[in-house]
């Protein structure tokens, strides 16, 4: 499968209101880990922790995988998942590794970011200790955020949206949808189509907003 997504510049009400959105879901809150250098962004590894039903979720993801390819004992079973993105005209696989922590964990994390090794899950660990100057750990890592996220979908659950609050109010929108290989190229000029129809406008750089979105929780100290 490939997750087909667009980075959307607007107003979140305006989108809000050109798409028909309806909300799917309460709003989640979002941590990021890294150090003022971005080092963990810049080798394509993003440590995430999120909101989930029953605590939160720690997870790692690694950008540019071959997921018909990954080495032996990566991906244990119930673990995670190896998917490809499809951000702009680029197709890429992506390796996700998650936890559970429990709030009492979580808020621990929190309070000391640099305890962040002592958190993950063996297979997170031996992932990163497999990943060029990713390991150790930077030893001033920080916990970015909180980012609140509403989640969306389009009439007919064809897209989902997310709207990404950052505590310094930058607001970032995020538009997929989840399609065979296959169809990939058909349904993104598809997307395209319905967008442009509704009138929202698609983000001319579609490989900065990551980066972006890193740099301005940065500032929020």
């Amino acid at each position: 499968m490939v997750d087909v997504q667009m980075s959307l510049c607007g107003a979140p009400r305006s989108v809000e209101q050109a798409l028909a959105l309806e909300p799917h879901g309460k709003p989640t809150e979002v941590w990021l880990f890294d150090d003022p250098a971005l080092t963990l962004y810049g080798k394509g590894l993003r440590i995430r922790l999120r909101g989930a039903r029953h605590g939160m979720e720690l997870t790692l993801k690694a950008a540019n995988q071959d997921c018909a390819r990954l080495p032996a004992g990566a991906l244990p079973p119930g673990e995670g998942k190896c998917e490809y993105d499809l951000h702009g005209d680029k197709v890429a696989g992506a390796l996700s590794l998650t936890r559970k922590l429990d709030r009492h964990a979580a808020k621990a994390l929190l309070d000391q970011p640099r305890a962040l090794a002592n958190a993950l899950s063996p297979a997170q660990t031996k992932f990163l200790q497999s990943t060029a100057g990713a390991w150790p750990l930077a030893g001033d890592l920080r916990a970015l955020g909180p980012t609140q996220v509403r989640s969306f979908r389009t009439k007919g659950t064809r897209y989902a949206v997310d709207i990404s609050t950052l505590p310094g109010g930058e607001d970032f929108i995020e538009i997929s949808t989840k399609v065979p290989l296959a169809d990939q190229a058909a349904v993104r000029a598809q997307m395209q189509a319905d967008l442009a129809q509704a009138g929202v406008a698609v983000c001319a750089d579609q490989s900065a907003q990551a980066g972006n979105k890193l740099e301005a929780l940065l500032k929020v100290r």
